[in-house]
């Protein structure tokens, strides 16, 4: 006697496209296509309650959902299977009981207790991401972000004379100066992915690259051509830039604080040369807001730029996200900062799409074969690590 296979909802909650038509509309038909050429379902909007009956894996496309008064009405109680996000938060209370996967490389957004927080730790489900795809594109607004502050000629008004006849450059350059980048150095602390593209880039610019990662990464770094730093200080003394690639790490859930957040202290900051530039296009949590704030006051750091989530209430206009302690360093220092709402890795079309239809991908194999790719955090029982740690498949 045959049984029919179960069917499976999953919830997509972000864009998995950058195109966008003349009324607005972003493109999604890639990856509907990408879900049908394996078997799957793609519908526009949510569930509508309608029973399935087929044996496939149906995905539900709502990328205007963004808040948790809309989100937790539709996922309170289990309605769906598994979820793919990219930079909306999935509240704590959202049930998805087969997995969930951000479309990047962090998950701190990922905040279903079905597989305990964004560190992945606890929980009953397996928490996925896909790095790799939005790598280059961060690493590239980092040098975006640099090259504001570093050459530091004021482009605009240079533009803005020379339109208006304003401007002899005989008499009138010396009053604009500049340094380049090369022979400066780069503390790159961390070493995945986006940081070593991080790395790549400075070196391309003649910059000496300081790297702070885990021993596993020495290797490479070295063979990258880049100086190995066995800890973050040896990796900021005498650096002229900072550029931050952790991940929050582990959260503990005693204190509630991640592994990571505040790694980059007063001491670490102390470390750089004065007139340095910070910045932190990893997760907003783990630059010290405050000590940044004091190491700006005294010109230990220059120019910083952040990129971080901000969230706004739109009942009441509050403000929530680790991008609210930097905002008072934008009052402070208006010309010397840069906040960005966690935008870097916000990609171009075919970066998105790709992710998307890789997130796609290991839904398929988490939810059918039970394996899991790209795992963060701890193993659920029950389930296979197609690509562990140790070389040796575990359930």
């Amino acid at each position: 006697m045959s049984h029919a296979r179960a069917s499976f909802k999953i919830l997509i909650i972000d864009l998995v496209g950058l195109k966008f038509d003349a009324a607005g509309q972003a493109d999604c038909s890639e990856v509907k296509a990408h879900i049908e050429a394996k078997g799957g379902v793609f519908h526009l909007g949510p569930w509508d309650g309608a029973e399935l009956l087929d044996g496939r894996l149906h995905f539900y496309y709502a990328p205007y959902l963004s808040t948790a008064a809309e989100i937790l009405p539709l996922t309170d109680k289990g309605q769906y299977d598994a979820v793919i996000a990219a930079a909306t938060f999935v509240p704590a209370q959202s049930i998805f009981n087969s997995g969930g996967v951000r479309i990047g490389a962090g998950t701190a957004n990922m905040g279903s207790a079905s597989w305990g927080g964004g560190s992945g730790v606890g929980g009953v489900a397996p928490l996925m991401n896909t790095p790799g795809f939005n790598s280059i594109a961060t690493a590239q607004m980092v040098f975006k972000a640099l090259l504001r502050f570093r050459p530091d000629l004021p482009l605009d008004e240079l533009h803005a004379r020379v339109v208006a006849g304003d401007f002899d450059t005989g008499r009138n350059l010396r009053e604009f100066h500049t340094a380049k980048l090369e022979g400066q150095t780069m503390a790159v602390i961390g070493y995945g992915n986006i940081g070593r593209a991080v790395a790549r880039i400075a070196g391309a610019f003649g910059m000496k690259v300081q790297a702070y990662a885990r021993e596993k990464h020495r290797a490479a770094i070295e063979a990258d051509g880049h100086n190995f730093a066995a800890d973050i200080l040896s990796a900021m003394r005498g650096a002229d830039v900072m550029s931050v690639h952790v991940g929050l790490g582990r959260l503990d859930a005693a204190t509630g604080r991640y592994a990571n957040a505040g790694l980059i202290n007063a001491e670490a900051l102390a470390a750089l040369n004065v007139g340095a530039t910070v910045i932190n296009f990893d997760r907003g949590e783990v630059v010290d807001a405050a000590m940044l704030g004091e190491a700006m006051q005294r010109g230990q750091v220059a120019h910083a730029a952040i990129d971080a989530d901000l969230f706004k209430d739109d009942m009441t206009g509050a403000l929530t996200g680790p991008m609210v302690p930097y905002l008072p360093l934008a009052e402070a220092f208006p010309r010397r900062i840069l906040l960005l709402p966690h935008a870097a890795a916000d990609t171009d079309h075919p970066s998105r799409v790709a992710g998307a239809k890789q997130a796609v991908d290991q839904i398929f194999d988490c939810v059918i074969f039970r394996r899991v790719k790209n795992l963060k955090g701890e193993l659920p029982a029950g389930y296979v690590d197609s690509e562990p740690k140790n070389g040796v498949a575990q359930c």
